[in-house]
Order: C-alpha cells, then structure tokens, then sequence
C-alpha cells in the first residue's frame, strides 16, 4: 500500500469527519442564539485562520486528530448584559443539551447519506455457497455441508458473506442457538440448522466468525501462486516471495490452492519442506507453521495468500436501490451499524470480546489508506463506518465527552439546578483519565499489530 494514500487517506477521512461533526455542534449553537468564538479543525499550531461576519474565528491547525468549537461563556469570561444572551452556559438546559448532542447527530447523518450513496450506486457481494466444513467443527456437529448456501442467520435473511459475518459478529462470546438456514442447487425449500453456542469465541484476540464455525467460502479455483503475505507468518521469515508458485508440502502434490490450505492446517506449529518454482528453478525450503486457534480448534499457519479466481457471473449478487429506496436503505444501514457498534462496546466492557479488538489512530490509517487505494466505493464505506464510530463513541455517558455534558445536562433538567462545580470538576477529571488510558491502550494494540 503506497503511503501516499495512507496520508492523504487518513487527512481526508479525518478532515471530513471532524469538520463535520464540529460543524453539528456550530450550527445548532448559531441557531440557538449561541455566539461562536472558535471553530477549529485539529489541535496545537495554527496553520489557517480567518474571520467570517460574525466574528468566529476559523482554524485548521496542526494536528488533525480532533476539533472544537469554542462558545462564549460566563464561567470562562465577564460577561457584559449584551453577551449574556450569547452565552453558552445561561442558556435553557434544553439548548445546551441540543447544541452539545448535534455533534454526534451530524456523524449519523454523514454515515446515513454515504450509505444512501452506495444504496444507489450500487454494490456486490459474492453469494455464501459453503465450500467446506471442517471435521468435527460446530458446523459440521450442526450437520452443516459442502454445497449448501446460507439464506439466512437467526431469521434474517442474508445475500452475501459480508451479511453473513454482519450476523455473526453479533453473537460473539454469547451462549444459545445459532439458527442456520440453507438451500441447496436453487432449491427454494430450506433446510434449518442449530448451532449450540457456548460463551462464543469469548475474549478471543483476532475474530473470524466463519473459521470458528468451522466453514469455509466457497471460491473459484485458484493457482498456488503467492501473491502477498503476512508481515509477521511463517511464509516469510523462511524465505518465500511473491510469485513463488507451491508444487508440493512434505512430499504432497498441489495443483490448487485449496489443496495447500487444507495441508497447512492439518499441521499447526510443525516444520514442513515446501516445493516451489521461481523463476523456472525448483527450490526447497523448510517452513516452521504457526497456528491459529478457533473454538478450541488449532490450525496450521502458513501466513501467505493468493489471488481468486475469476468469480462465475452466477456467485455474485447485484443489488442496486433508486432515490427512495436508497434512503431508507441508508437508513437500515446506519441503524444496524450503530447498534453493532454500541454491543461491540458492550461486550468489550463485559469480556464478551477481546479489547484487543479495539483499534487505534494507526490501525485507522492503514485501513483509510488500503481503502482509498481500493476505489471511491470502498473509501465512502469507510468514511461511513468511521462516523458511526465517532458518532456512537461520543454519546457514551463519559465526562469530557458529549455524552458526559449530556448526562451533566439531564441530571440538571431532572433536579431544576446544576450539578455543583466540584462534582463536575471531579467527573471532568475522571473522564480525561478514562480517554487517555483508552487511547493509550488503543494505540498499544496498533503497535503489538506492526
């Protein structure tokens, strides 16, 4: 991934999200009689400034990982009688509490008409026919087989592999029934099959819902030629390279690639001979395999991928939406996204998932890069799921964040009068602590990533 669409895909992204969210919380605050003195995109040095008519001073500064707008206030200043009805903090609760909540609101917004967007422009997923169940799995225990497809998961249904891990990120580290419907060869009679789950994948670091299952996607059929690999596998620390193409592992023939994975994860942490053709030579190399370990079930790692084949017309499904129904799309979409977001955080705080999961400013990079370099579509998508986030994030009821102001603002309207500042004070500082250590630990699962 070239670093130039990292930094631009990361400026961009961030830019647009801040911005927007700021703007939330200027716009309501204007409408509100609220006299605005500062609207900045990023924090420190100054790099642009200017006025508008009323005085608001416009900034874009150095760093880019946040925003604020900075609102007349008589705790802060001495009010003259004229500024009192610009004042931020003598407004009724109920402006204060619009003003501060507008924020988030404008990050749902954005994430809905980006989602309204690609409703419209259309989008593909590759239809979820199973291409193996692996022994003794939770899949195969379930009775789940080859050649069947997924129409629904709990009585939802499904179009796609991107729906279907949707649903399963839903039930991770929960206990029940997982409800699996299939067809088989366009059959329109289902068949339904009940997956017991027992604290699934509770607090596992790296999620693959489909390989704890024990399922694998169908896909067309692919050469044994690498074509990237993971940074930190087994496949390059023993001297595999791009365009090596595998003929044999430990004396076994491979003409596919599906042939290679299933001997590699038969395998887990043993050291194996590779035969490979470069550049017209044979070569061997011996390979130590790590392992990946998915509902109790350990499978070898060889850390190195292909490209797929060319997909058949008939796996894929098109689905594309007009005006209104790519809005009430974006509705369903953002709502669904938001709620995921908000039990993802849940189950984090309950040991449900792992917080490793949790990503931090770096992870964001990579990720806004490799999907700027992968297309507008791809890019919008992540801009999308980023401003849910941000979105969701800030309405936790934290001090410091807009949820925090807004439960300060409720327990006012509940009781007729503020909080007393000490207590404030205290919930301020409580909630700066709680931030910093989440980004600290944010930023401490990117780099145990590099």
């Amino acid at each position: 991934m070239s670093g130039l669409y990292m930094l631009l895909g990361t400026l961009v992204a961030l830019g647009v999200l801040v911005t927007i969210h700021e703007y939330g919380h200027f716009w309501v605050a204007r409408r509100c009689g609220v006299r605005v003195l500062r609207f900045s995109v990023g924090f420190g040095k100054p790099l642009v400034r200017w006025h508008d008519r009323q005085g608001t001073e416009f900034v874009i500064a150095a760093l880019p990982l946040g925003g604020y707008v900075k609102m007349l206030d008589g705790r802060e200043e001495t009010l003259t009688a004229e500024d009192e009805a610009q004042a931020f903090n003598l407004k009724p609760v109920r402006q204060r509490m619009a003003i501060v909540a507008a924020g988030p609101v404008a990050n749902f917004l954005l994430a809905f008409v980006f989602f309204w967007a690609l409703a419209m422009l259309g989008t593909q997923q590759v239809r979820p026919v199973i291409g193996s169940v692996a022994a003794d799995s939770l899949a195969e225990v379930a009775g789940l087989e080859a050649g069947q497809e997924i129409v629904a998961i709990d009585g939802v249904a499904v179009a796609g592999w991107g729906d279907v891990n949707m649903r399963l990120v839903g039930r991770l580290g929960e206990t029940g029934i997982l409800r699996v419907e299939t067809v088989r060869d366009g059959n329109s009679l289902a068949n339904s099959y009940s997956i017991q789950l027992d604290a699934w994948e509770k607090g596992v670091d790296e999620i693959n819902p489909l390989l704890a299952l024990g399922i694998e996607p169908w896909r067309p059929a692919a050469e044994a030629v690498l074509t990237h690999f993971d940074e930190q596998g087994p496949a390059l620390a023993a001297g595999l390279q791009l365009q090596d193409r595998v003929l044999a592992l430990d004396g076994h023939a491979i003409s596919q690639w599906h042939e290679l994975v299933q001997l590699v994860q038969q395998r887990p942490e043993q050291r194996v001979e590779l035969r490979v053709l470069r550049n017209g030579s044979e070569l061997l190399l011996p390979v130590r395999l790590g392992s990946r370990t998915a509902d109790n079930i350990t499978r070898g790692y060889l850390g190195a991928g292909v490209s797929g084949g060319t997909w058949p017309e008939s796996m894929l499904v098109q689905r594309s939406f007009g005006l209104f129904d790519g809005a009430v799309e974006g509705v369903r979409h953002t709502w669904r996204m938001s709620t995921m977001t908000l039990l993802s955080i849940k189950k984090m705080l309950l040991g449900e998932m792992s917080a490793k999961n949790l990503s931090g400013p770096i992870s964001i990079a990579k990720v806004a890069g490799a999907s700027a370099e992968s297309g507008l579509r791809s890019f919008l998508n992540f801009m999308a799921y980023l401003s849910i986030s941000l979105g969701v994030l800030n309405l936790l009821p934290v001090p410091v964040l807009d949820g925090g102001h807004l439960l300060f603002y409720a327990v006012e309207w509940i009781r007729g009068k503020p909080l007393s500042e000490r207590i404030q004070a205290l919930g301020m500082q409580v909630g700066i602590a709680l931030v910093l250590s989440l980004m600290a630990f944010a930023v401490f699962n990117d780099i145990a990533r590099l």
